[in-house]
């Protein structure tokens, strides 16, 4: 391809970006703008003017993303000259340097790359050497603290003087982290190993203290390219600076308002202040927004208009018009996922979409689970990217299998999976000893150590206890549970057992998941009690009941494994989403305490991080953009109410259309239903205001009062059928509007019984019909 032609495919902005050649550039890629094909199109530019394949270094952040710029390189200027790029990941192009290069750094030239299971092992061992305590050193949280150590270029001898990190693990209770740090360092390089931040730090070491091989490798590379600049972190920005101190021909691309990896050591101010670092450094700005309609773009521009750390732009889109974004509130996770799904097969039809042109995206793993069971119930195929399914994380399948061996103990698996779950000292010895005699004998593993010496268990007098307190604990259980429903004897197992003291020390991320993932399982629970109860099942709110509608989720676990990944309905976190585009998607949960997260609360930083997130995920969407909020959550064991995210108020109003709760677009939009969080008047107020019964009105503070149970009263319906009830919030007809807590607005078409048997027939705008006993029943009449 001749360099006419292979301009002429460029806008204007792409071919001002890509032409430029002189010095240190910038390229701001908006959403969609088309930032790979800016760096597949230099690079073959500068292969035009002369430069030589070797020449060129070109650093991203993925292999698929090198591989696929390579193989685009390759359909412009030819494979063969392609293949000689230096392009690749930070991580491996620096490892062939370094194994260049090991002898400047006391390393051999075949060292062992560590991945991350093999650093948590290692520093695993050096805890139990140090005799340290396991349950607050936790392997994976030591190892998230030094590797963010690392990425700041900080090495064990400069963390044991820096006293902010000091005071930080003493606050932590782990003071020992420095000492884990210095040893883990020593012997990683005892065994001739690097673990993956070894890559980025030895490599900066070894430009510090060896100029010569620096400037050998700064002359090699007479241009360098990054990927995503701002998913960079300090480390990474250190190196780029090495190579490009003389020769300053570097073009970095990215997106701030896409900068979301913040808790990964991902610094924004690389990309906000490289023009600082590169004096006379040219900026070049891809505004046009190829993937999504202009409604979607506007919507998205007008959020970010509120971040003040970020370099101004303006995003639009030549596509058509669109749609506007659209709010839909609803009264609980339920009917949220129901409005969801409802809304899938509407767009399906209308549009003659597929599954697979389907995204929701949440702001934490754990709000998977009202969506997975409810896409189950209505058949909708879907599939966890990045992750899995609810029921498979873990943490869940620990629990279940407590669950599972209180009601049946001759439960193999399951013993097998929590004997020594949280840590009691029973290990696999043991627990073969256990096997070879259930199996010499014929007998459960249960069996075996109810009657150890019957059965001729050959272990210790301490191990012996051990498993005698075990099985102490799990009877103790058994014989609760036909009396206790599935809820509270599921808080019980969870603390008692030691589960809930092995999850919740930690403050890192991965735990924060797993008690995330927890309190979702829990609130999952007792949903499923209250609903139960409400129907009028109370003989089936036990663990053998909550039990067997979980193995039916699991078993649907299974057999989605083996269906065609295109035509299934996408669930991931926003973080996750990142780089994708999908012609529908969903962004729910947006309400206060979850999104934006909590623990940005108190930092205008990290609340600019999340506004960002927001951002990418709106400019996910090509052509439908629903956004989703739920007033009422089970949360730490009682229902809450919710306030929407403050970032709603953020959008445009003229682009976002709110849809009423009973149904159509809202017309009143001026009340103020966020006063305390911002003092101003908000549009959006009115989702929460209209449709509120007369004599109840919800705050955050008093929802529990508020939202209770409606009782019959003595004077209650004394037929089998009747067209009136007197309950103590009012009169129930037939063809009165109530306003449930979890199922939204219905109208009553049957009231029967007496008593406290007397039960409503009620159709609900999302959630169908439903049967409710009113002895536990909660709503009230709003007409």
């Amino acid at each position: 391809m001749e360099e006419k032609e292979l301009l002429s495919q460029l806008n204007d902005s792409q071919r001002a970006a890509v032409e430029y050649l002189d010095g240190a550039s910038l390229v701001i890629a908006g959403a969609g703008s088309g930032k790979t094909r800016v760096l597949t199109y230099k690079i073959a530019y500068l292969l035009m003017k002369g430069y030589e394949p070797w020449d060129i270094l070109a650093l991203t952040f993925t292999n698929k993303a090198a591989k696929e710029m390579q193989s685009r390189i390759g359909s412009l200027v030819g494979a063969d000259r392609a293949r000689y790029l230096n392009m690749g990941t930070f991580h491996s192009i620096f490892a062939r340097i370094l194994r260049r290069e090991a002898a400047h750094i006391g390393y051999n030239p075949n060292f062992t790359i560590y991945d991350e299971a093999d650093s948590r092992s290692l520093i695993k061992t050096i805890i139990k050497e140090l005799q340290l305590d396991d349950k607050i050193y936790k392997p994976a949280g030591v190892h998230s603290k030094i590797s963010m150590a690392k990425n700041h270029l900080i090495m064990p001898a400069d963390y044991a003087l820096d006293r902010e990190l000091i005071s930080r693990d003493i606050d932590t209770r782990q003071p020992a982290i420095s000492q884990i740090y210095t040893t883990y360092q020593q012997r990683c390089q005892n065994a001739n190993a690097m673990d993956f931040d070894d890559l980025l730090v030895l490599t900066y070491i070894l430009f510090r203290d060896h100029e010569d091989v620096r400037r050998k490798y700064a002359d090699h590379f007479r241009f360098i390219l990054v990927d995503e600049y701002q998913d960079t972190n300090y480390a990474q920005q250190c190196i780029i600076l090495q190579l490009t101190k003389e020769n300053p021909h570097v073009c970095v691309v990215g997106d701030d308002y896409q900068s979301i990896y913040g808790f990964r050591g991902a610094n924004i101010d690389n990309i906000l202040k490289f023009s600082k670092l590169y004096a006379n450094a040219q900026l070049f700005k891809l505004e046009q927004n190829y993937r999504s309609t202009q409604h979607i773009v506007s919507a998205a521009n007008s959020l970010m208009k509120k971040n003040e750390r970020q370099i101004p732009k303006d995003v639009f889109s030549t596509n058509a018009e669109g749609e506007k974004l659209t709010l839909k509130p609803a009264y609980s996770d339920k009917e949220e996922a129901m409005i969801v799904c409802k809304d899938i097969k509407r767009i399906m039809a209308a549009d003659h979409a597929q599954y697979c042109d389907f995204a929701i995206l949440y702001r934490t793993n754990s709000q998977s689970r009202s969506f997975e069971e409810e896409m189950r119930k209505q058949d909708i195929p879907y599939r966890i990217f990045g992750g899995l399914s609810f029921y498979q994380r873990k943490e869940i399948k620990d629990i279940i299998a407590y669950f599972r061996l209180i009601a049946n103990p001759n439960d193999e698996e399951a013993f097998k999976r929590i004997i020594n779950y949280p840590s009691r000292g029973i290990g696999n010895t043991t627990l073969a000893k256990i096997a070879e005699a259930a199996r010499k004998y014929g007998v459960s593993f249960w069996d075996v150590i109810c009657s150890p010496t019957h059965f001729g268990l050959n272990v210790n007098k301490g191990t012996l206890n051990k498993l005698d307190v075990f099985r102490a604990l799990i009877t103790s259980f058994m014989e609760k549970m036909p009396k206790v429903d599935a809820f509270e004897l599921g808080q019980e197992i969870i603390k008692v057992s030691g589960i809930t003291a092995d999850i919740y020390p930690s403050r890192e991320p991965e735990a924060l998941s797993r008690q995330e993932n927890l309190e979702e399982f829990l609130s999952g629970m007792q949903d499923f009690v209250e609903g139960r109860r409400e129907e009028g099942r109370e003989d089936e709110i036990f663990l053998s009941d909550f039990l067997q509608d979980v193995a039916l989720m699991s078993d649907l676990d299974s057999d989605s494994n083996g269906e065609d990944e295109q035509s299934r309905v996408s669930l991931m976190t926003i973080h996750s989403a990142k780089g994708l585009e999908f012609s529908t998607v969903f962004i729910v949960g947006l309400e206060e305490n979850i999104f934006p997260s909590p623990m940005a609360a108190s930092s205008a930083r990290e609340m600019e991080e999340e506004r960002r997130l927001l951002y990418v995920a709106i400019t996910r969407a090509e052509k439908h953009c629903i956004l989703t909020c739920a007033r009422n959550r089970w949360r730490y064991g009682k229902m809450e109410y919710d306030t929407p995210s403050r970032f709603l108020r953020d959008i445009d109003p003229a682009l976002l259309n709110v849809e009423s709760e009973r149904g159509g677009m809202d017309s009143s939009v001026d009340t103020d239903y966020t006063a305390r969080y911002s003092g101003h008047t908000s549009r959006y107020s009115s989702i929460y205001n209209q449709s509120k019964p007369k004599e109840v009105h919800l705050t955050q503070s008093h929802s529990n009062q508020n939202l209770r149970r409606v009782v019959p009263s003595s004077a209650a319906a004394s037929t089998v059928s009747s067209s009136m009830v007197s309950t103590n919030a009012g009169n129930l007809s037939v063809g009165s509007i109530i306003e449930h807590q979890r199922f939204g607005i219905g109208v009553v078409q049957k009231l029967e019984g007496t008593g406290e048997n007397t039960k409503a027939t009620v159709e609900f705008k999302n959630a169908g019909t439903k049967q409710l006993l009113l002895k536990f029943a909660r709503f009230s009449i709003v007409g």
